[in-house]
């Protein structure tokens, strides 16, 4: 995607320099920085403390931060010590695991003068392919809108609620949930956006909506709480979103109030889809309920605010009493039976063992 008129990745390699770089978008949609990783610290730091952030991205990091360790000591010791440190900075999104579990039985099989040009390779192919896997999500998806378009929206816009930023930014390139908008867009049907804030990190809010801005699609920023209400009165014709772990059933686990749109949709009949690619399936999960950990973030991500001060500074604003402490369970799971559709990048599965399977065959084994 481009900001202004130039085009972007949300992590790429400088090919003068070498250098790895990310949008850092803990600053966003107030100011655009953009920083050099270059130790294993900092690339931890960067996903931790959601510099970068939405599973794909966070894999896509993993595997740089790997590669840059394998150019300062290709030994197996660093190579563990790497995986390690980063496979512990956020346990919920699954891409994480699968990115360096990639790069570890790429380099694990080869000497150690190998490694630092086999790890670079590796990496620029997880953000490669991510590339392509969003682009086909987008492809699949807009199928789906097309078909309300046609059916029960002519010559009108299709109205899309999203939650949370499944978008370019929390990708390598063009998003999850974003794709099939952005690629209606480009088909010419006319869509608008139900952004939601997203509390308590706001990533709709500051980032999902600036998007839209950057983009020129229509949309409204609207609290959390207003889904319900406007699928009530017909004002959402679908939803999607992404996810940061697919169980194997078809369970989707994302952030935090997914859930909650999910039970308004059924209940208003509005069709719930989830977009993903393939790396995000955990195959060795059944029941997200039970098994997906569930990461319990700093209370103060829910007491505090970031924003665009009445003096036109930047800052975090505090909206609770002193002495309130703030309880911050980042993710929530939607149960498989709630999910219209699964879209991937191989077309769209029903939210089951049996759907995913059909999709991706190969799995049957470790199913």
């Amino acid at each position: 995607m481009k900001v202004g008129d130039t085009h972007y990745r949300s992590i790429w390699q400088d090919t003068a320099t070498g250098e790895i770089r990310i949008i850092d978008q803990r600053w966003l949609p107030h100011e655009f920085r953009v920083v050099t990783l270059e130790t294993l610290d900092e690339f931890a730091t960067a996903i931790r403390d959601m510099w970068v952030r939405g599973a794909p991205l966070i894999g896509a990091t993993a595997a740089y931060g790997v590669a840059l360790q394998m150019a300062r000591d290709p030994s197996d010791k660093a190579l563990n010590e790497a995986y390690d440190v980063l496979h512990a900075t956020r346990p919920t999104a699954i891409n994480l695991r699968w990115a360096l579990d990639e790069l570890r039985a790429t380099l694990t099989a080869l000497p150690a003068d190998q490694r630092k040009a086999a790890a670079i390779a590796k990496a620029a192919q997880i953000a490669d392919d991510d590339v392509e896997t969003n682009r086909l999500i987008g492809v699949h998806g807009l199928e789906i809108i097309k078909k309300i378009a046609t059916t029960k929206k002519p010559g009108e816009a299709v109205n899309i609620l999203t939650h949370c930023n499944a978008g370019w930014l929390a990708t390598v390139d063009w998003g999850t949930a974003t794709s099939p908008m952005y690629h209606a867009m480009e088909a010419g049907i006319p869509i608008h956006v139900w952004v939601d804030e997203t509390r308590p990190r706001n990533q709709g809010a500051q980032l999902t909506a600036w998007e839209m801005v950057g983009n020129s699609i229509p949309h409204h920023l609207i609290v959390d709480n207003a889904g319900g209400h406007l699928m009530q009165h017909g004002q959402v014709d679908m939803v999607i979103v992404g996810t940061d772990r697919t169980t194997a059933q078809g369970d989707v686990c994302n952030k935090i109030g997914t859930y909650l749109k999910a039970l308004a949709a059924a209940d208003n009949n509005v069709p719930f889809y989830v977009a993903l690619p393939s790396s995000t399936v955990d195959w060795t999960v059944h029941d997200g309920v039970k098994e997906i950990p569930i990461e319990e973030r700093d209370g103060r991500e829910v007491t505090h605010i970031y924003g665009r001060l009445e003096d036109g500074s930047t800052g975090f604003a505090q909206i609770s009493p002193d002495g309130t402490p703030g309880g911050n369970p980042a993710f929530d799971v939607t149960p498989a039976r709630m999910v219209t559709g699964l879209i991937t990048e191989r077309g769209v599965a029903e939210a089951s063992a049996e759907g995913l399977l059909a999709l991706f065959p190969e799995r049957r084994s470790a199913a």
